[in-house]
Protein backbone atom coordinates (compact mmCIF):
# COMPACT_ATOMS: atom_id res chain seq x y z
CA UNK A 1 0.00 0.00 0.00
CA UNK A 2 1.56 3.57 -1.11
CA UNK A 3 2.53 6.05 1.72
CA UNK A 4 -0.34 8.17 0.49
CA UNK A 5 -3.30 5.66 0.50
CA UNK A 6 -1.97 5.05 4.00
CA UNK A 7 -2.26 8.45 4.61
CA UNK A 8 -5.72 8.61 3.36
CA UNK A 9 -6.69 5.87 5.71
CA UNK A 10 -5.85 7.44 8.60
CA UNK A 11 -7.98 10.03 8.02
CA UNK A 12 -11.20 7.91 7.13
CA UNK A 13 -10.35 6.32 10.48
CA UNK A 14 -10.48 9.36 12.11
CA UNK A 15 -13.73 10.61 9.86
CA UNK A 16 -14.88 7.13 11.62
CA UNK A 17 -13.96 8.63 15.46
CA UNK A 18 -15.58 11.96 14.87
CA UNK A 19 -18.55 10.15 14.25
CA UNK A 20 -18.62 8.15 16.88
CA UNK A 21 -18.08 10.63 18.96
CA UNK A 22 -21.24 12.37 17.68
CA UNK A 23 -19.87 14.92 15.49
CA UNK A 24 -19.81 14.17 11.95
CA UNK A 25 -18.78 16.75 9.89
CA UNK A 26 -20.22 16.34 6.80
CA UNK A 27 -23.90 16.60 8.99
CA UNK A 28 -23.23 20.28 9.71
CA UNK A 29 -25.13 22.35 7.11
CA UNK A 30 -24.76 25.71 8.26
CA UNK A 31 -22.58 27.90 10.79
CA UNK A 32 -22.70 31.50 11.41
CA UNK A 33 -19.53 33.79 11.68
CA UNK A 34 -18.76 37.19 12.97
CA UNK A 35 -16.38 38.62 10.75
CA UNK A 36 -13.61 38.06 8.19
CA UNK A 37 -10.27 36.63 9.14
CA UNK A 38 -9.04 40.01 8.06
CA UNK A 39 -10.99 42.03 10.53
CA UNK A 40 -11.03 39.19 13.45
CA UNK A 41 -6.99 39.89 13.22
CA UNK A 42 -7.60 43.73 13.41
CA UNK A 43 -9.70 43.57 16.05
CA UNK A 44 -7.80 41.73 18.33
CA UNK A 45 -4.60 44.00 17.49
CA UNK A 46 -6.67 47.04 18.53
CA UNK A 47 -6.65 44.79 22.23
CA UNK A 48 -10.93 43.94 21.53
CA UNK A 49 -11.53 40.65 23.74
CA UNK A 50 -15.30 40.43 22.20
CA UNK A 51 -16.91 37.11 21.82
CA UNK A 52 -16.51 35.87 18.15
CA UNK A 53 -17.92 32.68 15.86
CA UNK A 54 -15.15 31.88 13.18
CA UNK A 55 -15.08 29.04 10.39
CA UNK A 56 -12.04 28.14 8.43
CA UNK A 57 -9.69 25.78 6.85
CA UNK A 58 -6.79 24.32 9.25
CA UNK A 59 -3.48 25.50 7.14
CA UNK A 60 -1.04 24.60 10.49
CA UNK A 61 -1.68 22.75 13.43
CA UNK A 62 1.04 21.94 16.53
CA UNK A 63 -0.85 20.10 19.64
CA UNK A 64 1.71 20.82 23.19
CA UNK A 65 0.61 18.80 25.47
CA UNK A 66 -2.76 19.78 26.50
CA UNK A 67 -2.55 22.71 24.74
CA UNK A 68 -2.37 23.59 21.31
CA UNK A 69 -2.74 25.63 17.80
CA UNK A 70 -3.68 25.81 14.60
CA UNK A 71 -4.40 28.78 11.95
CA UNK A 72 -7.99 28.92 10.33
CA UNK A 73 -7.71 30.80 6.70
CA UNK A 74 -10.96 32.03 4.61
CA UNK A 75 -9.55 32.42 1.58
CA UNK A 76 -8.33 35.61 1.87
CA UNK A 77 -6.98 35.69 5.35
CA UNK A 78 -5.80 33.67 8.98
CA UNK A 79 -5.84 33.81 11.94
CA UNK A 80 -4.70 31.83 14.59
CA UNK A 81 -6.88 29.25 17.46
CA UNK A 82 -5.89 28.65 20.68
CA UNK A 83 -6.91 25.40 21.93
CA UNK A 84 -7.03 23.96 25.27
CA UNK A 85 -8.01 20.64 26.73
CA UNK A 86 -9.81 22.29 30.25
CA UNK A 87 -11.94 25.19 28.00
CA UNK A 88 -12.84 22.47 25.51
CA UNK A 89 -13.68 19.32 27.41
CA UNK A 90 -13.21 15.63 26.68
CA UNK A 91 -14.84 15.46 23.58
CA UNK A 92 -13.70 18.98 22.12
CA UNK A 93 -10.40 18.68 23.02
CA UNK A 94 -10.09 14.67 21.22
CA UNK A 95 -11.68 16.52 18.14
CA UNK A 96 -8.71 18.73 18.41
CA UNK A 97 -6.17 16.28 18.18
CA UNK A 98 -8.30 14.39 15.12
CA UNK A 99 -7.84 17.72 13.46
CA UNK A 100 -5.53 17.51 10.21
CA UNK A 101 -4.37 20.28 8.02
CA UNK A 102 -7.10 20.84 5.17
CA UNK A 103 -10.28 19.96 7.25
CA UNK A 104 -12.73 22.97 7.71
CA UNK A 105 -13.97 23.49 11.87
CA UNK A 106 -15.87 26.50 13.35
CA UNK A 107 -14.73 28.25 16.24
CA UNK A 108 -16.24 29.93 19.28
CA UNK A 109 -14.28 31.65 22.09
CA UNK A 110 -12.41 35.14 22.68
CA UNK A 111 -10.64 37.70 20.63
CA UNK A 112 -6.98 37.88 22.49
CA UNK A 113 -3.18 38.22 22.14
CA UNK A 114 -1.10 35.68 23.03
CA UNK A 115 2.29 36.67 25.06
CA UNK A 116 3.85 36.69 21.86
CA UNK A 117 1.41 39.37 20.45
CA UNK A 118 -0.06 36.91 17.24
CA UNK A 119 -3.65 38.14 17.24
CA UNK A 120 -5.77 35.03 18.28
CA UNK A 121 -9.39 33.64 19.37
CA UNK A 122 -9.30 31.77 22.57
CA UNK A 123 -11.43 28.65 21.87
CA UNK A 124 -14.24 27.21 23.90
CA UNK A 125 -16.15 25.06 21.32
CA UNK A 126 -15.25 23.53 18.61
CA UNK A 127 -17.02 22.26 15.40
CA UNK A 128 -16.06 19.74 12.55
CA UNK A 129 -17.38 21.11 9.35
CA UNK A 130 -15.40 18.74 6.55
CA UNK A 131 -12.21 16.37 6.62
CA UNK A 132 -9.95 16.78 4.27
CA UNK A 133 -9.08 13.08 3.30
CA UNK A 134 -6.19 14.07 1.15
CA UNK A 135 -2.76 15.66 1.73
CA UNK A 136 -2.68 19.45 0.56
CA UNK A 137 0.66 21.12 -0.96
CA UNK A 138 0.13 23.79 1.92
CA UNK A 139 3.33 25.68 1.92
CA UNK A 140 5.32 27.24 4.73
CA UNK A 141 5.17 31.05 5.34
CA UNK A 142 7.61 32.94 7.69
CA UNK A 143 7.76 36.81 8.24
CA UNK A 144 6.42 37.04 4.79
CA UNK A 145 8.18 34.67 2.51
CA UNK A 146 6.92 31.70 1.74
CA UNK A 147 8.59 27.99 0.61
CA UNK A 148 7.45 24.42 -0.93
CA UNK A 149 3.78 24.58 -1.34
CA UNK A 150 2.21 23.61 -4.96
CA UNK A 151 5.10 24.60 -7.82
CA UNK A 152 4.22 22.29 -10.26
CA UNK A 153 2.96 23.95 -13.36
CA UNK A 154 1.30 21.52 -14.47
CA UNK A 155 -0.61 20.40 -11.57
CA UNK A 156 -1.06 24.34 -10.68
CA UNK A 157 -3.59 24.39 -13.67
CA UNK A 158 -4.94 20.85 -13.73
CA UNK A 159 -6.35 20.74 -10.02
CA UNK A 160 -6.97 25.06 -9.28
CA UNK A 161 -8.39 24.43 -6.31
CA UNK A 162 -4.84 23.21 -5.05
CA UNK A 163 -3.31 26.61 -6.53
CA UNK A 164 -5.52 28.80 -4.75
CA UNK A 165 -5.11 27.08 -1.60
CA UNK A 166 -1.28 27.23 -2.31
CA UNK A 167 -0.31 29.82 -4.20
CA UNK A 168 -1.23 33.74 -3.17
CA UNK A 169 0.10 35.01 -5.90
CA UNK A 170 -2.02 33.05 -8.47
CA UNK A 171 -5.01 33.58 -6.07
CA UNK A 172 -4.72 37.62 -6.44
CA UNK A 173 -4.68 37.09 -9.81
CA UNK A 174 -7.61 34.95 -10.94
CA UNK A 175 -9.34 36.62 -7.97
CA UNK A 176 -8.23 40.13 -9.74
CA UNK A 177 -9.73 38.77 -13.12
CA UNK A 178 -13.47 38.06 -12.04
CA UNK A 179 -13.25 41.30 -10.54
CA UNK A 180 -12.26 42.81 -13.66
CA UNK A 181 -14.81 41.66 -15.38
CA UNK A 182 -17.72 43.28 -13.38
CA UNK A 183 -15.23 46.27 -13.47
CA UNK A 184 -15.76 46.35 -17.47
CA UNK A 185 -19.39 45.72 -16.93
CA UNK A 186 -19.86 48.52 -14.47
CA UNK A 187 -17.66 50.78 -17.44
CA UNK A 188 -20.07 50.20 -20.04
CA UNK A 189 -23.31 50.75 -18.05
CA UNK A 190 -22.09 53.64 -16.87
CA UNK A 191 -21.77 54.78 -20.66
CA UNK A 192 -25.21 54.26 -21.40
CA UNK A 193 -24.47 50.83 -23.20
CA UNK A 194 -27.12 48.00 -23.14
CA UNK A 195 -25.36 44.40 -22.39
CA UNK A 196 -26.91 41.19 -24.21
CA UNK A 197 -27.01 38.06 -25.39
CA UNK A 198 -25.82 36.65 -28.78
CA UNK A 199 -26.51 32.55 -29.90
CA UNK A 200 -23.90 30.37 -28.90
CA UNK A 201 -24.90 27.64 -31.74
CA UNK A 202 -24.44 29.29 -34.87
CA UNK A 203 -25.28 28.01 -38.28
CA UNK A 204 -23.15 30.64 -39.88
CA UNK A 205 -19.93 31.16 -37.45
CA UNK A 206 -18.48 34.51 -38.78
CA UNK A 207 -16.91 37.55 -37.31
CA UNK A 208 -13.55 36.39 -37.23
CA UNK A 209 -10.70 34.48 -39.22
CA UNK A 210 -10.77 31.11 -37.03
CA UNK A 211 -12.19 27.42 -37.34
CA UNK A 212 -15.06 26.38 -35.28
CA UNK A 213 -16.17 23.71 -33.75
CA UNK A 214 -19.33 21.85 -35.09
CA UNK A 215 -22.01 20.00 -33.10
CA UNK A 216 -25.50 18.30 -33.86
CA UNK A 217 -28.65 20.25 -32.88
CA UNK A 218 -30.87 16.70 -32.30
CA UNK A 219 -34.18 19.16 -32.19
CA UNK A 220 -33.72 20.15 -35.81
CA UNK A 221 -31.33 17.09 -37.22
CA UNK A 222 -29.09 20.00 -37.73
CA UNK A 223 -25.36 20.84 -37.97
CA UNK A 224 -24.54 23.45 -35.97
CA UNK A 225 -21.30 25.54 -34.92
CA UNK A 226 -20.06 27.22 -31.68
CA UNK A 227 -19.68 30.74 -32.31
CA UNK A 228 -16.06 32.40 -33.28
CA UNK A 229 -16.96 35.78 -32.21
CA UNK A 230 -19.83 38.03 -31.14
CA UNK A 231 -19.73 40.59 -33.90
CA UNK A 232 -22.48 40.21 -36.53
CA UNK A 233 -25.21 38.97 -34.36
CA UNK A 234 -24.19 42.65 -32.13
CA UNK A 235 -24.51 44.47 -35.56
CA UNK A 236 -27.36 42.90 -36.62
CA UNK A 237 -28.81 44.52 -33.31
CA UNK A 238 -27.30 48.24 -34.51
CA UNK A 239 -29.32 47.29 -37.66
CA UNK A 240 -32.18 47.55 -35.21
CA UNK A 241 -31.28 50.88 -33.88
CA UNK A 242 -29.90 49.82 -30.46
CA UNK A 243 -27.04 51.98 -30.69
CA UNK A 244 -24.67 50.97 -28.08
CA UNK A 245 -24.64 47.39 -27.05
CA UNK A 246 -21.79 45.01 -25.79
CA UNK A 247 -21.54 41.53 -24.93
CA UNK A 248 -18.88 39.36 -23.07
CA UNK A 249 -19.07 36.19 -24.08
CA UNK A 250 -17.42 32.68 -24.27
CA UNK A 251 -16.34 32.11 -28.21
CA UNK A 252 -14.57 28.75 -29.15
CA UNK A 253 -11.49 28.66 -31.87
CA UNK A 254 -10.13 25.23 -32.79
CA UNK A 255 -7.13 26.15 -33.45
CA UNK A 256 -3.88 25.57 -31.09
CA UNK A 257 -3.46 25.92 -27.52
CA UNK A 258 0.06 28.23 -26.39
CA UNK A 259 0.45 30.65 -23.45
CA UNK A 260 -1.27 33.41 -25.49
CA UNK A 261 -4.24 31.15 -27.19
CA UNK A 262 -6.66 28.83 -25.49
CA UNK A 263 -9.42 27.37 -27.56
CA UNK A 264 -12.54 28.36 -25.34
CA UNK A 265 -12.05 31.85 -24.23
CA UNK A 266 -13.94 35.13 -22.48
CA UNK A 267 -14.70 37.98 -25.16
CA UNK A 268 -15.86 41.52 -25.03
CA UNK A 269 -17.41 43.37 -28.04
CA UNK A 270 -19.26 46.56 -28.14
CA UNK A 271 -20.37 48.52 -31.00
CA UNK A 272 -21.71 52.18 -31.08
CA UNK A 273 -23.63 53.85 -33.92
CA UNK A 274 -22.46 57.28 -34.85
CA UNK A 275 -18.52 56.76 -34.05
CA UNK A 276 -16.05 55.91 -35.83
CA UNK A 277 -12.04 54.30 -35.18
CA UNK A 278 -10.68 57.23 -33.47
CA UNK A 279 -14.12 56.96 -30.78
CA UNK A 280 -13.30 52.94 -30.10
CA UNK A 281 -9.30 54.05 -29.51
CA UNK A 282 -10.49 56.83 -26.94
CA UNK A 283 -13.06 54.15 -25.49
CA UNK A 284 -10.22 51.65 -25.43
CA UNK A 285 -8.26 54.26 -23.32
CA UNK A 286 -10.48 55.07 -21.20
CA UNK A 287 -11.66 51.39 -20.33
CA UNK A 288 -8.02 50.68 -19.08
CA UNK A 289 -7.54 53.42 -17.15
CA UNK A 290 -11.16 52.76 -15.58
CA UNK A 291 -10.96 49.14 -14.95
CA UNK A 292 -7.45 49.44 -13.44
CA UNK A 293 -8.08 52.14 -11.25
CA UNK A 294 -10.90 50.43 -10.09
CA UNK A 295 -9.68 46.98 -9.47
CA UNK A 296 -5.93 47.85 -8.26
CA UNK A 297 -6.36 51.22 -7.47
CA UNK A 298 -3.80 52.39 -9.78
CA UNK A 299 -2.94 52.90 -13.80
CA UNK A 300 0.82 51.88 -13.66
CA UNK A 301 1.05 47.75 -13.68
CA UNK A 302 4.21 46.28 -12.85
CA UNK A 303 5.26 42.93 -14.38
CA UNK A 304 7.56 40.15 -12.93
CA UNK A 305 10.37 41.18 -15.40
CA UNK A 306 10.43 45.13 -13.25
CA UNK A 307 8.94 46.87 -16.13
CA UNK A 308 6.09 49.26 -15.52
CA UNK A 309 3.59 50.60 -17.73
CA UNK A 310 1.43 53.56 -17.52
CA UNK A 311 -2.23 53.45 -18.78
CA UNK A 312 -3.53 56.77 -17.31
CA UNK A 313 -2.75 58.53 -20.98
CA UNK A 314 -3.43 58.38 -24.66
CA UNK A 315 -1.48 55.34 -26.63
CA UNK A 316 0.92 55.81 -28.89
CA UNK A 317 -0.09 55.27 -32.43
CA UNK A 318 1.68 53.91 -35.48
CA UNK A 319 0.56 53.30 -39.10
CA UNK A 320 1.38 49.67 -40.09
CA UNK A 321 2.92 50.19 -43.13
CA UNK A 322 4.81 53.28 -41.92
CA UNK A 323 6.40 50.86 -39.20
CA UNK A 324 6.75 47.91 -41.46
CA UNK A 325 9.19 50.23 -43.52
CA UNK A 326 10.93 52.00 -40.68
CA UNK A 327 11.66 48.42 -39.33
CA UNK A 328 12.18 45.91 -42.13
CA UNK A 329 13.48 48.41 -44.84
CA UNK A 330 10.68 47.05 -47.12
CA UNK A 331 9.47 50.81 -48.70
CA UNK A 332 5.48 50.93 -48.60
CA UNK A 333 6.03 51.85 -52.33
CA UNK A 334 6.60 47.84 -52.79
CA UNK A 335 3.22 46.99 -50.53
CA UNK A 336 0.45 47.69 -53.19
CA UNK A 337 0.60 44.37 -54.72
CA UNK A 338 1.98 40.73 -53.62
CA UNK A 339 4.07 41.07 -56.83
CA UNK A 340 6.25 44.45 -55.81
CA UNK A 341 6.12 42.97 -52.36
CA UNK A 342 7.89 39.86 -52.93
CA UNK A 343 10.45 41.55 -55.35
CA UNK A 344 11.29 43.77 -52.40
CA UNK A 345 11.74 40.77 -50.15
CA UNK A 346 13.71 38.54 -52.72
CA UNK A 347 13.18 34.34 -52.46
CA UNK A 348 15.64 34.42 -49.72
CA UNK A 349 14.58 33.96 -46.35
CA UNK A 350 14.16 37.16 -44.13
CA UNK A 351 15.06 36.79 -40.43
CA UNK A 352 14.21 40.00 -38.07
CA UNK A 353 18.06 39.08 -35.99
CA UNK A 354 16.18 40.64 -33.02
CA UNK A 355 13.80 37.97 -32.44
CA UNK A 356 14.66 35.25 -35.02
CA UNK A 357 11.57 35.08 -36.47
CA UNK A 358 11.41 34.60 -39.92
CA UNK A 359 9.56 35.30 -43.37
CA UNK A 360 9.63 33.78 -46.90
CA UNK A 361 7.79 35.67 -49.21
CA UNK A 362 7.43 32.88 -51.35
CA UNK A 363 5.18 30.86 -48.94
CA UNK A 364 2.74 34.04 -48.54
CA UNK A 365 0.07 33.82 -51.29
CA UNK A 366 -1.99 37.00 -50.81
CA UNK A 367 -0.64 40.72 -49.96
CA UNK A 368 -2.82 41.37 -46.72
CA UNK A 369 -1.16 37.85 -45.61
CA UNK A 370 2.30 38.87 -46.49
CA UNK A 371 1.76 42.26 -45.03
CA UNK A 372 0.20 40.82 -41.70
CA UNK A 373 3.70 38.47 -41.80
CA UNK A 374 5.78 41.53 -41.47
CA UNK A 375 3.71 43.03 -38.92
CA UNK A 376 4.12 39.64 -36.77
CA UNK A 377 7.76 39.15 -38.00
CA UNK A 378 8.97 42.96 -37.41
CA UNK A 379 6.63 45.17 -35.69
CA UNK A 380 4.88 43.51 -33.04
CA UNK A 381 8.07 42.65 -31.23
CA UNK A 382 8.57 46.58 -30.58
CA UNK A 383 4.50 46.85 -29.34
CA UNK A 384 5.77 47.39 -25.54
CA UNK A 385 4.26 50.35 -24.75
CA UNK A 386 0.21 50.31 -25.15
CA UNK A 387 -0.09 51.20 -29.15
CA UNK A 388 -2.83 51.38 -31.44
CA UNK A 389 -1.05 50.29 -35.24
CA UNK A 390 -3.92 51.31 -37.60
CA UNK A 391 -4.69 50.60 -41.21
CA UNK A 392 -4.60 46.55 -42.28
CA UNK A 393 -5.13 44.94 -45.69
CA UNK A 394 -8.58 44.10 -47.06
CA UNK A 395 -7.99 40.82 -47.50
CA UNK A 396 -7.61 40.60 -43.68
CA UNK A 397 -10.49 42.71 -42.63
CA UNK A 398 -13.92 41.90 -44.48
CA UNK A 399 -15.39 43.85 -42.04
CA UNK A 400 -13.81 47.44 -41.86
CA UNK A 401 -14.64 50.31 -43.78
CA UNK A 402 -12.36 51.08 -46.63
CA UNK A 403 -9.29 53.19 -46.25
CA UNK A 404 -10.16 56.56 -48.24
CA UNK A 405 -8.09 56.89 -51.10
CA UNK A 406 -6.61 53.61 -51.01
CA UNK A 407 -9.11 50.87 -51.38
CA UNK A 408 -6.77 48.24 -50.51
CA UNK A 409 -6.25 48.85 -47.10
CA UNK A 410 -8.87 49.50 -44.39
CA UNK A 411 -10.02 51.54 -40.97
CA UNK A 412 -9.08 48.83 -38.84
CA UNK A 413 -6.44 49.04 -35.43
CA UNK A 414 -5.39 46.31 -33.27
CA UNK A 415 -4.17 47.95 -29.99
CA UNK A 416 -0.54 45.93 -28.56
CA UNK A 417 1.07 45.23 -25.17
CA UNK A 418 4.14 44.13 -24.78
CA UNK A 419 4.02 42.70 -28.17
CA UNK A 420 0.59 41.01 -27.66
CA UNK A 421 -2.17 41.87 -29.66
CA UNK A 422 -5.02 43.26 -27.29
CA UNK A 423 -7.85 44.40 -29.43
CA UNK A 424 -9.06 44.67 -32.83
CA UNK A 425 -11.49 47.32 -34.14
CA UNK A 426 -12.89 48.91 -37.08
CA UNK A 427 -15.08 51.70 -38.74
CA UNK A 428 -17.35 49.15 -39.50
CA UNK A 429 -18.56 48.40 -42.72
CA UNK A 430 -22.37 49.43 -43.57
CA UNK A 431 -22.90 49.19 -47.37
CA UNK A 432 -24.47 45.86 -48.75
CA UNK A 433 -22.99 45.34 -51.50
CA UNK A 434 -19.55 46.74 -50.02
CA UNK A 435 -20.16 43.65 -47.39
CA UNK A 436 -21.49 41.08 -50.06
CA UNK A 437 -18.39 41.59 -52.76
CA UNK A 438 -16.04 40.91 -49.31
CA UNK A 439 -17.91 38.18 -48.43
CA UNK A 440 -17.47 36.85 -51.93
CA UNK A 441 -13.68 37.53 -51.79
CA UNK A 442 -13.12 35.26 -49.08
CA UNK A 443 -15.30 32.67 -50.24
CA UNK A 444 -12.90 32.31 -53.28
CA UNK A 445 -10.18 32.25 -50.78
CA UNK A 446 -11.89 29.36 -49.13
CA UNK A 447 -12.27 27.85 -52.22
CA UNK A 448 -8.35 27.66 -52.48
CA UNK A 449 -8.39 25.60 -49.53
CA UNK A 450 -8.52 28.89 -46.58
CA UNK A 451 -9.87 27.33 -43.67
CA UNK A 452 -10.19 30.63 -41.88
CA UNK A 453 -11.82 32.67 -44.54
CA UNK A 454 -15.40 34.50 -43.74
CA UNK A 455 -17.82 32.54 -44.78
CA UNK A 456 -21.65 34.14 -46.92
CA UNK A 457 -23.68 35.38 -44.38
CA UNK A 458 -27.07 36.00 -45.84
CA UNK A 459 -29.30 37.01 -42.59
CA UNK A 460 -26.70 39.52 -42.09
CA UNK A 461 -26.36 40.92 -45.59
CA UNK A 462 -30.33 41.30 -44.96
CA UNK A 463 -29.73 43.23 -41.59
CA UNK A 464 -27.50 45.86 -43.50
CA UNK A 465 -29.49 45.94 -45.93
CA UNK A 466 -32.37 47.56 -44.25
CA UNK A 467 -30.27 50.07 -42.49
CA UNK A 468 -27.02 50.43 -40.35
CA UNK A 469 -25.81 53.85 -39.28
CA UNK A 470 -21.83 54.50 -39.35
CA UNK A 471 -20.84 52.28 -36.17
CA UNK A 472 -17.72 51.65 -34.69
CA UNK A 473 -16.76 48.04 -32.96
CA UNK A 474 -14.22 46.96 -31.06
CA UNK A 475 -13.14 43.15 -29.71
CA UNK A 476 -11.14 42.96 -26.56
CA UNK A 477 -9.99 39.26 -24.97
CA UNK A 478 -11.29 39.25 -21.33
CA UNK A 479 -8.25 36.69 -20.43
CA UNK A 480 -5.32 39.22 -22.71
CA UNK A 481 -7.59 42.28 -20.61
CA UNK A 482 -6.75 40.61 -17.07
CA UNK A 483 -2.98 38.90 -18.05
CA UNK A 484 -1.99 42.24 -19.38
CA UNK A 485 -3.59 44.27 -15.86
CA UNK A 486 -2.24 41.12 -13.27
CA UNK A 487 1.39 41.68 -15.06
CA UNK A 488 0.95 37.55 -15.31
CA UNK A 489 3.33 36.24 -18.07
CA UNK A 490 0.11 33.52 -19.87
CA UNK A 491 -3.16 33.89 -20.06
CA UNK A 492 -3.11 30.22 -17.90
CA UNK A 493 -2.52 32.27 -15.13
CA UNK A 494 -5.64 34.61 -15.38
CA UNK A 495 -7.76 31.62 -16.89
CA UNK A 496 -9.46 29.36 -13.33
CA UNK A 497 -9.75 26.23 -15.36
CA UNK A 498 -7.49 26.50 -18.88
CA UNK A 499 -7.96 23.71 -21.45
CA UNK A 500 -5.22 20.86 -20.75
CA UNK A 501 -4.53 17.99 -22.61
CA UNK A 502 -6.16 14.90 -20.51
CA UNK A 503 -3.69 12.85 -18.29
CA UNK A 504 -3.74 8.98 -19.22
CA UNK A 505 -6.97 7.39 -18.60
CA UNK A 506 -8.98 11.02 -18.45
CA UNK A 507 -10.27 11.24 -21.85
CA UNK A 508 -13.94 10.97 -22.51
CA UNK A 509 -14.97 7.84 -23.97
Amino acid sequence: MSDERSLRDIRLAKLARMRELGHDPYAVERFERSDSAENLVAKAESESTESVMFAGRVVSYRLMGKAGFAHLSDGDGKIQGYFKKDDLGEVGWELYQLLDIGDHVGVEGELFRTRTGEPSIHVRRLTPLSKSLQTLPLGKEKDGESWYGLTDTEQRYRHRHLDLLSNAEARRKLVARAKLTSAVRRFFDGRGYLEVETPLLQLVAGGAAARPFTTHYNAYDLDVKLRISLELYLKRLICGDLPKVYEIGRVFRNEGVSNRHNPEFSLLEFYEAYTDLEGMMETVEDLFRAVATEVFGTTVVRFDDGTELEFGGRWRRVVLLDEIERLSGVPKAALGSLEAAKVALGEREVVNPATGKRIVAEEEHTLGGLIEKLLEVFVEPTLQEPTFVIGYPIETSPLAKKEPGNPKMTRRFEGYIRGREVCNAFSEINDPVDQRERFEQQLGQRAKGDEEAHPMDEEFLYALECGMPPTGGCGIGIDRLAMILTGADTLREVIFFPTMKPEKGEAAE
